[in-house]
């Protein structure tokens, strides 16, 4: 059932990556990336890993808002009151059937404290006298993952450090 919904995941991805190319509007053209990027997010939770999901939302949320920043300052252009029921009732239902299958992959996470991993069993049974640390979730991040920390933490340090220097340029001008 859950490579269903992975599969229904990755069509509505690669359909938005479509339509970011074809779109004409650079702007519907960035939030349809961005609606890749957090669909990614929720592929990564049904995939039960809620670490690089949540690195992904956060590379994601700074991403669009240094591209939304750049479009709207370059992209200047009249809004022209075009409102129809149809494109707007599909973009309810869209987002209504992407939040329900975002709320099953959160409720497909195991429970708080149950052991489903070998791994995880086996850095409880002997993280203490591998590494030396009392804190068994700092051994884990800093020896036994600690090149997979530093790379979440480079990817999250830069993407600040772009948001800083791209808004920052701005607002002195």
């Amino acid at each position: 059932m859950t490579e269903y919904i992975i599969f229904t995941f990755l069509v509505f991805m690669i359909l938005a990556a479509v339509a970011a190319l074809e779109s004409k509007d650079l702007l519907s053209s960035i939030i349809s990336i961005g609606a890749v990027g957090f669909m990614l997010s929720v592929v990564f939770l049904y995939l039960k890993a809620p670490d690089i999901a949540i690195v992904q939302v956060v590379v994601e949320i700074l991403t669009l808002i240094i591209l939304i920043r750049v479009t709207i300052s370059r992209d200047i252009r009249t809004i022209e009151d075009t409102r129809n029921f149809m494109p707007f009732a599909k973009n309810v239902i869209l987002l209504f059937v992407l939040a329900v299958l975002a709320a099953r992959a959160i409720g497909l996470l195991p429970e708080v404290g149950v052991n489903l991993s070998k791994v995880a069993q086996y850095y409880l049974l002997r993280g203490f006298e591998e590494t030396g640390a009392a804190n068994i979730v700092s051994a884990v991040i800093l020896d036994y993952r600690a090149y997979d920390t530093l790379g979440e933490a480079t990817i999250l340090f830069t993407a600040i450090l772009g948001a800083v220097v791209i808004l920052r340029r701005k607002a002195k001008e």
